[in-house]
């Protein structure tokens, strides 16, 4: 039986303490479980964010291990080596890989929901799900959720608006071979090239190369200057569990097997999809031009190649 006031993490590095520390913090679950590797370090942020409670919300809180996680609602991976400067999401692969094959078979009698949030988040939702068992639907990576809110971000500020008006996404792997999907982006339903125009902008390709750049390179300009990322992802994590947990059936570009949407199959991959209690429900087919169609092909043939060397 599935506690939907319960949450696991499964990995106590930066981004599982920043993460736990954010659900703590959203008031969706009353009990949250960490289990590491080294199990001190978990009952070491356990203890820290429990000691806040008196400041904020009532939780149980404990370090656990994978009996602990038969009930959660959603288990969020985020357990792996961390990306060092100069190191793609890819270079993780080979490493995350074998991590992740000692987890995973912990997960064959679940019956919640995996989020998995480690790097490189697609090439491991793959892993999970042919590792666990589970229905793919119930198998989810994190995928551009947070890439796709630096879109938001720097478009907001280009434009001078509220980046939550602003509609658009970052899809394919979340890594090098992501893009925007400049086609079906709008600021509150007005094209985006209409607006940027309305509001003084028109070097459209330019700006665009920009602020796509801008994008792709945040992970590792913030890796350079502090080694690590993990207060962005932390808050991605929270609006995924928050779809799941209330049943929002909100659109969120998170990574996800694909069943031929766009002519891609088996490989996992980000695309807007419907979030709900199940996990997805349903994959948003946005408009693409050619070349974004094109550039959706190549990015899934990276993450191919990768599984083919990998699996």
């Amino acid at each position: 039986m599935v506690n939907l006031r319960k949450a696991a993490i499964v990995g106590c590095g930066f981004v599982g303490s920043s993460s736990a520390f954010s659900l703590m913090q959203s008031g969706l679950f009353s009990e949250l479980v960490l289990i590491d590797s080294h199990n001190e370090r978990a009952e070491g942020e356990a203890l820290d964010i429990a000691h806040g409670m008196p400041l904020a919300r009532p939780m149980q809180i404990y370090a656990g291990n994978y009996d602990d996680i038969q009930d959660a609602a959603i288990t969020v991976i985020t357990a792996g080596a961390n990306q060092k400067p100069g190191e793609t999401r890819l270079d993780l692969v080979r490493k995350n890989a074998e991590i992740f094959k000692s987890i995973v078979p912990n997960f064959t009698n679940y019956h919640g929901i995996i989020l998995v949030v480690a790097n490189p988040v697609d090439i491991l939702t793959y892993i999970a799900i042919k590792l666990s068992g589970l229905p793919a639907n119930r198998v989810i990576g994190s995928g551009t959720v947070l890439d796709t809110a630096r879109l938001k971000y720097l478009l907001g500020e280009h434009l001078g608006v509220d980046s939550r008006s602003v509609h658009a996404y970052i899809i394919g792997e979340h890594g090098d071979s992501e893009f925007a999907a400049w086609s079906s982006a709008n600021v509150s339903g007005v094209p985006l090239m209409d607006f940027c125009e309305m509001r003084g902008h028109t070097n459209h390709y330019e700006a665009r190369l920009a602020i796509e750049s801008g994008v792709r390179n945040s992970a590792y300009e913030i890796i350079k200057r502090k080694h690590a990322t993990y207060y962005g992802i932390a808050m991605s994590v929270k609006r995924i569990c928050e779809a799941i947990i209330r049943d929002e059936k909100s659109v969120l570009p998170v990574s996800s097997l694909m069943h031929g949407l766009c002519g891609i199959n088996d490989v996992a991959l980000s695309m807007p999809a419907i979030v709900c209690k199940n996990g997805i429900e349903d994959l948003v087919p946005i408009r693409l031009s050619d070349e974004e169609q094109q550039k959706l092909c190549e990015s899934a043939k990276v993450l191919r190649g990768v599984i083919n060397d990998v699996l």
